[in-house]
C-alpha cells in the first residue's frame, strides 16, 4: 500500500522540522524524510572520547522570556525542555587582532553593549548608541521576526549596506573592525552584505546569548519528538532518489534509494536547491529559472579543529573569541591567502563536566575554500554510507590542524602540551552530512 500525505517535507533541518510541526499542530497529516543518521541539518553534533561537538550551532541568541526564539520555541513546545547555559553577560563574544591581547566584549543587553565597549572606545558612546538604536529599528521593520504576524514591510531596508553604515556613524577604524567582528556568523563581505542581515543576526545574541548544554542536537531531538507527538511520520536513512510526476506533470510523490515511495498533496523542500533542481529536472522547470539559480556562487566552507583536552590544563572561558590576523581582515577574511591560513578564526571552549573551572573541549572554526580539498571531492563519507578518503588527505587534515594549533598557541602558549586528542572536518564533511553545494556554511550568494 502506498502511503498518502498532506504535506511530505524533504530534509530534516531546522527549516523542515519546524515547518513540519507548524503544520503538524495544524492536524495535517506530515512526514519528514531524512537520508543521514541524524536529523537536524546543522543542528547535528558527533560525539569523540564520550564528549559532544557541535557541527553548526554553537550558541543561541533571543532565548530569554519575552524575546523572539523564546516566543518561537515556547510555541513549538520544546522552550521548556531546552538544557540551556548562559554565556558571559559582559561579552559572550570577544573580538581580537593581531597580537594585540586585548579582547573588545560584544555583552548582552544593549545599555551593557554599549557600556562595556565605552571602556575602550570613551569618546564613541553615542556612536555605539546609535548603532545600537539602527539595529533594534531594522530589526522591528521584520513582522515575522517579531511574531507579529503581517505580511509586508519596506523594502528600503534591503538595499543599506552594513559597511556603509558602519562608517557613517564612526571614523574609528579600530571600532568598526570590533562593531563586525562577529560577521563570521554570516560570511560578511564588504560589498554586498545587507545591513538587515548584520542586524537581524546580531540583534538576538545581543539581548541573550546562550549554549546548548548538551549540544544543538537536543534542539531537533526534541521537535521529532513533538511531531510525532502531534501524528506526524518521521524517517531517516530515507534519501529520496527520484520524484514522481503523473502523466499532466504534476509532481505526486517521491522515491527512495531502497524503493519505498511516499505520496503526498503538498511538498516541503529542505534541501540544497541545486540538489532539488537535479530531483526534478531541468526540463521540468523554466529555463530562466534554472539558470539563475545556477548562476548563484557558493559561499565558502571552512575547517574545523575539535581539541579534547587533558583534565585541568586550561581554563574555560563562557565565551566564543573571533580572532583576526589584522583588522582590515574583517570584512573579507574568506578571501583569504592559503599560504597564511588560518588569517581568522572562531574559538569556543566547552567546560569539563567534572570541574566548571576547566575546559574540557576547543573548538576552532576557519573559512576554507572547497578548492582546497577538490581532488577528493569524488570521495563520500558518512556514518550512513562509509568510505576511506585515503592517506592523502588524512595528511592534508593534520597538516591544517597543526597550522590551527600554531595560531592558536599565540594565545594559549604550550597549547599542545595540553591537548589529548585531534579531529577535524572539512568542506568534504560539510558537503556529505548536511547536503550543502561544495560544502558552503551560507548558502549560495545572490547579489541585490
Amino acid at each position: 500500500m502506498k502511503k498518502q500525505y498532506d504535506i511530505l517535507v524533504i530534509g530534516s533541518g531546522l527549516g523542515g522540522l519546524v515547518s513540519a510541526l507548524i503544520l503538524a499542530k495544524e492536524g495535517l497529516k506530515v512526514c519528514v524524510l531524512e537520508k543521514n543518521n541524524q536529523y537536524g541539518g546543522n543542528l547535528q553534533t558527533f560525539s569523540r572520547d564520550k564528549l559532544i561537538f557541535d557541527t553548526g550551532v554553537h550558541y543561541i541568541g533571543g532565548l530569554s522570556e519575552g524575546q523572539n526564539l523564546h516566543h518561537f520555541f515556547s510555541y513549538l513546545e520544546i522552550m521548556n525542555d531546552l538544557e540551556l547555559q548562559k554565556m558571559d553577560e559582559n561579552g559572550y563574544d570577544k573580538i581580537t587582532f593581531g597580537e594585540d591581547s586585548t579582547e573588545y566584549p560584544h555583552a548582552q543587553g544593549y545599555k551593557n553593549f554599549v557600556n562595556q565597549l565605552v571602556e575602550f572606545f570613551p569618546e564613541e558612546r553615542q556612536s555605539l548608541e546609535i548603532y545600537c538604536q539602527e539595529i533594534q529599528e531594522i530589526c522591528n521593520y521584520f513582522p515575522r521576526y517579531n511574531v507579529v504576524g503581517k505580511d509586508s514591510y519596506n523594502e528600503e531596508i534591503l538595499h543599506l549596506n552594513t559597511k556603509r553604515f558602519i562608517e557613517s556613524i564612526t571614523c574609528n577604524e579600530k571600532l568598526q573592525a570590533v562593531l563586525l567582528g562577529s560577521n563570521f556568523l554570516y560570511a560578511g563581505d564588504s560589498e554586498n552584505t545587507p545591513f538587515y542581515v548584520h542586524a537581524l543576526t546580531v540583534n538576538s545574541y545581543i539581548q541573550s546569548a546562550y549554549k546548548c548544554s548538551k549540544g544543538g542536537s537536543q534542539i531537533s531531538k526534541l521537535l521529532i519528538k513533538k511531531l510525532r507527538e502531534n501524528g506526524a511520520e518521521v524517517y531517516k536513512h530515507s534519501e529520496v532518489s527520484e520524484m514522481i510526476f503523473d502523466e499532466k506533470e504534476i509532481l505526486r510523490g517521491v522515491k527512495t534509494i531502497s524503493g519505498k515511495e511516499f505520496y503526498a498533496n503538498l511538498f516541503i523542500s529542505n534541501i540544497e536547491i541545486r540538489s532539488m533542481i537535479q530531483l526534478i529536472g531541468e526540463k521540468k522547470l523554466k529555463k530562466s529559472f534554472v539558470n539563475r539559480v545556477l548562476s548563484w556562487e557558493p559561499i565558502s566552507s571552512c575547517f574545523s579543529v575539535y581539541l579534547v583536552l587533558k583534565p585541568k590544563e586550561i581554563r574555560n572561558f563562557n565565551y566564543n573569541i573571533y580572532h583576526y590576523s589584522s583588522e582590515n581582515l574583517v570584512w573579507n577574511s574568506f578571501k583569504y591567502e592559503k599560504e597564511n591560513w588560518p588569517e581568522t578564526y572562531m574559538l569556543s571552549s566547552t567546560s569539563s563536566k567534572h570541574n566548571s573551572e576547566f575546559a574540557e573541549s576547543l573548538t576552532a572554526i576557519s573559512y576554507m575554500n572547497f578548492e582546497e580539498v577538490k581532488e577528493w571531492e569524488n570521495t563520500f563519507n558518512t556514518i550512513a554510507d562509509e568510505q576511506e578518503r585515503g592517506k592523502l588527505y588524512e595528511k592534508f587534515k593534520l597538516e591544517k590542524a597543526e597550522k590551527m594549533i600554531d595560531a592558536l598557541e599565540k594565545k594559549f602558549p604550550d597549547l599542545r602540551a595540553s591537548i589529548k586528542n585531534i579531529y577535524t572536518s572539512s568542506p568534504l564533511s560539510y558537503r556529505d552530512y548536511i547536503g550543502s553545494f561544495d560544502g558552503n556554511m551560507y548558502g549560495l550568494f545572490q547579489s541585490f
